[in-house]
């Protein structure tokens, strides 16, 4: 064993030979030296999106996955870890743009990179598993599972509410709508209607919803309330207020009947509007009779399409002039054009109660319309000028100014509603929900073709199985202006499945949320070119751990779920849920330092590049450039990101100073599921760590090489207190270490062998072999608790101390047991206090008697000080804890 520690040397060597060993391919049914099949464990971590470099953010997350492999590995377990590649969408498109590379050859380059970089991470992944979604051998399964979809009505095509960036020619998702412009363009975002294919994910939402409440206790409580909310159960009743508006060509619009869907029935007295959506046929008649409401629908297209959009957007609206009639008084309810009502969302049309709903309540002052008060809590004063919490109150009021319904309670006055609108045949009670089914189609080159052939005779033609995988052209170059499908003739043009006629390719492509929706189910299953899935995909799901960020906490974990509800439907496989467990880990934070340039633009500036300017306390209050000294700002603590231009680059930290020193530092800091603050003093110290742990094994080495592994400690008698002191402290911090591994905290975990090694160090032990067999224990203890963290040292002090000859490899070696006699203190220590305050110690023997316990905190020093002379009137113990002497 060499004198000094070379990260570079010990983590090569190991690598290599881990490599040439093909040490992590994992097969199912693997059994172990007794012959019995080994529990499965299948942990993944989210798949990246190959954009060119890992960032600490990935670490972070494939340590926290790597750590758990490797450790259950050692525990018994069958344990899968795979990783692939989330390579189709958006930022690959906008790459090529700007240097002219196809976005396949971007995608290619990166994922070698990103591969490489992994791999120098030493993860323990099984590379036979891996995949990709821009593969054809991929997502043309995705194909497949679509056209099945199509058959059994799952799929289906309807025009869809876009948002359109007339500039880049291309729809865009409502997050990169930015203040109703396109992200990247910048041009105003208009809406349209176009034709695209979507999946019934509602027809799934009561079982999403019930198993999100009922069976996802290995979840974060957080993720499961966002999903049910997301879901969006709601109890109401849905009717009708009849009108008798006409169209240009004298049709009753509607069948003069306008619907809208509350969750408030019981305050539809107090409606004194309604308000539809610029896209409501009420409001294209209004639009064709009035200039100026045709000019308000205009501007209200604008913009994004979803709930956050309108949530943050000035409520507007105008007067159609035309009317609806309440169908319980019979009054004229004018309709207005609101630009916060959602076609997508219920009938695209709503009941305005001003007195109960705050929306409607600001509405309502803002171009004076009616506010009538129909729900009175008692004690409470009603002002129609200013919003009060109590005035959406659904328990506590009874209802006035209701007529009929006066004195009744809400839920009493909905009940009657409803009644009274089923007797007119005007409406019933409904559950609706706040989820839409899934558009999936995208106007965008860079994703799963949509295997769809348009005929002029015989329309929307689904591509024939055999024919899969319609191949996406991997050398186009988009510019900007469009889908490029639409200009590549090889792809476009092709010939009916029908009828054989010339015929056109659809050049929407998927959605990337359905590449992400089954790809672990495909680890499970890879490289089967006959099957989606197959048996193996029932031996390893539902996947036992799942880990990535809390921002995929609504979508991508939503869709998988309905994906493999919609798969086990059809047969393809026998659970109901992809995830027994979900750990969402925290951020890693860095220091963010900008400036304002001379056209006004933000600079940021690398932490590196700065030197911080500190108050008294040492807070830092302000930032000077290293290379010039000029002043820049503080913006303090936030997520590392590349648009900040405060990450750290994880392959520099590697190559400086180890994978074992990076992989150390972010589990130790903070445990996985909080924020992680970048330091550089905290590398520096995990290194030093790492140096710390080499030294001492290469001190000790003789001493531990002549210790005996498997010594039987019970047959040892007369033992030396030191010997003792250290196997106590050797297999208590273990079993705190077994308690830490098994809730998911590895920053405790390494807590606790920095404690061994301080431990280590400190121990004076006689010589002799009774001495060299606990070195010996106590580090072979050690290594094995450190190796998940940090394989590549523990691995290579374990192979040149000679513990591979016994245990064998530690990638397999057995988990250390502990040995729960060495816990048995021979003196213990319990806290003393006097009259309940904290004075003191006092140190006894493990088998000490009450009345030895008693006399021994009576003779103390500090009774006698802090009594004052006073008699003591009682010592009260709570055994193994603390003495507490009363005078």
């Amino acid at each position: 064993m060499q004198e000094q520690y070379h990260s570079s040397v010990v983590e090569k060597e190991a690598q290599k030979i881990w490599r040439e060993q093909d040490v992590y391919r994992v097969v199912e049914g693997a059994k172990n030296a007794d012959g019995e099949e080994k529990p499965k464990y299948y942990a993944c971590s989210m798949l990246p999106y190959p954009s060119g470099k890992l960032h600490m953010g990935h670490v972070r997350n494939y340590t926290i996955n790597d750590v758990m492999t490797r450790q259950l590995r050692m525990r018994g377990y069958n344990v899968l870890m795979p990783m692939g590649w989330d390579a189709f969408g958006m930022p690959a498109e906008n790459a090529a743009i700007k240097s002219k590379v196809p976005p396949a050859k971007w995608t290619y380059d990166n994922i070698a990179y990103m591969k490489k970089q992994m791999n120098s991470m030493g993860l323990a992944i099984d590379w036979s598993r891996e995949m990709c979604a821009c593969d054809p051998q991929y997502y043309r399964w995705n194909q497949w599972l679509f056209l099945k979809m199509l058959d059994k009505g799952i799929a289906y095509r309807k025009t869809q509410t876009v948002n359109w960036d007339p500039v880049d020619q291309t729809v865009l998702a409502n997050e990169q709508v930015i203040e109703g412009r396109g992200w990247r363009s910048g041009a105003l975002v208009e809406k349209r209607e176009i034709p695209g294919y979507y999946l019934r994910i509602t027809d799934y939402a009561e079982e999403l919803l019930d198993y999100t409440q009922n069976h996802l206790e290995g979840w974060p409580e957080r993720v499961r309330l966002m999903q049910e909310n997301w879901i969006g159960r709601s109890e109401g009743v849905r009717f009708a207020f009849t009108h008798d508006i006409h169209d240009a060509d004298d049709q009753l619009i509607q069948d003069g009947r306008m619907y809208v869907f509350t969750t408030r029935a019981d305050t539809i007295m107090g409606v004194t509007f309604c308000a539809v959506a610029p896209e409501h046929p009420i409001a294209t008649e209004a639009a064709r009779r009035d200039k100026k409401v045709a000019a308000f629908i205009k501007e209200a297209i604008k913009g994004g399409t979803s709930e956050a959009d309108l949530a943050t957007k000035d409520k507007e609206g105008i007067a159609t002039g035309l009317y609806v009639t309440h169908p319980i008084t019979g009054q004229q309810i004018e309709v207005w054009v609101g630009n916060y009502v959602l076609m997508t969302y219920g009938d695209g049309a709503v009941m305005a109660v001003p007195g109960h709903d705050e929306r409607d309540f600001a509405f309502a002052l803002k171009y004076k319309l009616p506010i009538i008060q129909v729900v009175d809590i008692n004690g409470q004063s009603y002002s129609d000028q200013e919003w009060q919490d109590w005035y959406g109150d659904k328990e506590n009021g009874k209802l006035i100014n209701s007529a009929q319904y006066d004195g009744l309670s809400s839920s009493e006055a909905i009940d009657k509603v409803a009644h009274f609108m089923v007797e007119k045949q005007l409406g019933e009670k409904k559950v609706t929900w706040r989820i839409r089914d899934w558009g999936i189609s995208r106007q965008r080159y860079w994703g799963t073709p949509i295997p769809i052939i348009h005929c002029p005779d015989c329309g929307p033609v689904p591509v024939p199985e055999k024919a899969l995988p319609v191949v996406l052209p991997e050398h186009l170059i988009p510019d900007g202006s469009g889908n490029p499908l639409n200009k590549c003739e090889e792809f476009l043009h092709t010939q009916c499945p029908s009828c054989g006629a010339d015929a056109r390719r659809e050049t929407d492509t998927m959605d990337t949320f359905v590449d992400s929706s089954w790809y672990f189910m495909r680890y499970a299953s890879a490289n089967n070119n006959e099957a989606m899935v197959d048996e193996r995909n029932n031996y390893w799901m539902p996947m036992d751990q799942y880990i990535g960020g809390i921002e995929h906490a609504v979508m991508h974990l939503l869709y998988a779920r309905f994906w493999t509800k919609a798969m086990r439907d059809m047969g393809l496989l026998n659970y109901d849920e992809p995830f027994v467990k979900l750990l969402c880990q925290g951020m890693v934070l860095n220091h963010i330092y900008s400036r304002r340039n001379e056209l006004g633009g933000i600079e940021y500036f690398a932490p590196s590049e700065v030197d911080n300017i500190l108050d008294s306390k040492g807070n830092i209050i302000g930032a000077k450039l290293k290379a010039d000294g000029s002043e820049i700002q503080y913006n303090g603590i936030g997520t590392m990101s590349k648009s900040k231009n405060n990450g750290i680059d994880p392959q520099q930290l590697i190559d400086q100073m180890g994978a074992d020193t990076a992989r150390l530092f972010v589990m130790f800091t903070s445990p996985p599921e909080q924020t992680l603050e970048w330091s550089g003093s905290g590398v520096d110290g995990s290194n030093r760590f790492l140096r710390r742990l080499w030294s001492y094994c290469f001190k000790h080495q003789e001493q531990i090489r002549q210790g005996q592994d498997n010594f039987d400690w019970s047959s040892a008698e007369g033992l030396d207190k030191a010997i003792r002191d250290l196997r106590l402290e050797t297999h208590a911090l273990l079993k705190q270490a077994n308690y830490d591994y098994n809730r998911i905290q590895y920053n405790t975990v390494v807590s606790a062998n920095m404690k061994l090694l301080n431990v280590l160090e400190a121990t004076k032990l006689p010589e002799g072999d009774v001495a060299n067999h606990a070195i010996r224990e106590s580090v072979s203890i050690m290594l094995r608790m450190l190796y998940p963290v940090v394989p590549h040292i523990t691995w290579y002090i374990w192979r040149e101390l000679g513990f591979v000859d016994v245990y064998g490899d530690l990638l397999d070696a057995p988990w250390p047991e502990v040995d729960e006699n060495a816990l048995i203190a021979d003196e213990v220590e319990l806290v003393l206090q006097v009259n309940g305050k904290l004075r003191g110690a006092i140190t006894i023997p493990n088998d000490a008697d009450k009345e030895y316990i008693e006399a021994t905190a009576r003779a103390h020093e500090a009774v006698e000080r802090f009594l004052d002379g006073r008699p003591i009137k009682r010592v009260i113990i709570v055994p193994g804890r603390l003495v507490n002497v009363v005078g």
